[in-house]
């Protein structure tokens, strides 16, 4: 079997038995197109020396512990299917471990940073309200940027309160929503995406591009980058700025870990626990400003 068709039989393993979602699945080709291009033999030829090799020329080019992980993760579950379908008689990445990875905290907007960021967009230009939305929705619910851009009309439940969110591995969740955020979510249905063209198979899309398809995930990236820079804020902010920061906002306000847990759609509440780090280093840096002591 060659690469290409053993990655496709993975791949429709991982959708059709595992769930997974799109992107995941996409990453994890991606993955496993690399070892292909580095070592040159097929998927049933590939041994523990060829992997070693492989996670060297990763290291050595420079691939942070994180993407290392996550591409053994990707070998690890490929050679385990491949060999459920006897397709080989054994795992060459049994014995590898997972390279040690520090614990990065994110970073982390202000209340009025996040207010800047808002203001900074020009109500009166194209497409306005609708940026605006997906800001306040990033923020105000603590969305992944993917999920705001497969948002869909028949799960807006606007007049009780909340939406209902399809997240990783197609796993949906009811997420209040903030009366700002309805309000010009609202203000967008009503008034510009009417004007918008529409492609048929994205008429149930919320967030329709000018071109009648969904927006992408870059294209939302682009617009906070710019909006960003608009406000006069110097941070490096992505869309997961405005997620971390609607989560570390919540944990400081006193928020209990399962909720702010359940609300991120977090399976493990160890990925949730991250944020309890980011408060403490907070009050760290309050006592370290404002303690008496400490302007001696």
């Amino acid at each position: 079997m060659n690469w290409t068709n053993a990655i496709q039989g993975f791949k429709d393993y991982l959708k059709f038995e595992r769930g997974l979602s799109d992107n995941t699945l996409a990453a994890y080709s991606r993955d496993l197109s690399l070892l292909d291009q580095s070592s040159g033999k097929g998927p049933s030829s590939i041994s523990a020396q060829d992997i070693q090799q492989f996670l060297i020329s990763l290291h050595e080019q420079g691939t942070s512990p994180r993407s290392q992980g996550r591409i053994l993760s990707a070998l690890r579950g490929f050679f385990r299917w491949m060999q459920e379908e006897q397709m080989r008689t054994d795992d060459p990445s049994l014995l590898f471990e997972n390279p040690k990875v520090g614990r990065k905290l994110p970073v982390v907007l202000s209340v009025s940073e996040v207010q800047s960021i808002l203001e900074a967009i020009p109500m009166n230009a194209a497409n306005a309200t609708r940026d605006r939305a997906i800001i306040e929705l990033l923020y105000a619910c603590g969305l992944r940027v993917s999920e705001v851009c497969t948002l869909k009309r028949s799960l807006l439940r606007l007049n009780e309160g909340y939406i209902i969110v399809t997240g990783k591995g197609n796993k949906q969740r009811l997420v209040p929503v903030h009366k700002e955020a309805i309000k010009f979510l609202e203000l967008y249905l009503e008034h510009e995406r009417p004007h918008l063209p529409c492609k048929p198979q994205h008429t149930d899309t919320v967030f329709l591009s000018v071109r009648g398809t969904g927006l992408t995930r870059q294209s939302i990236f682009l617009k906070i980058k710019h909006f960003t820079a608009q406000a006069g804020i110097k941070k490096n902010i992505s869309p997961h700025s405005l997620r971390h920061s609607f989560a570390t906002h919540l944990m400081e306000g006193g928020a209990d870990l399962r909720i702010v847990q359940q609300l991120l759609g977090h399976e493990s509440i160890t990925t949730t626990e991250i944020y309890t780090h980011i408060s403490a280093q907070r009050l760290s840096e309050e006592i370290a400003t404002y303690h008496p002591l400490n302007s001696l």
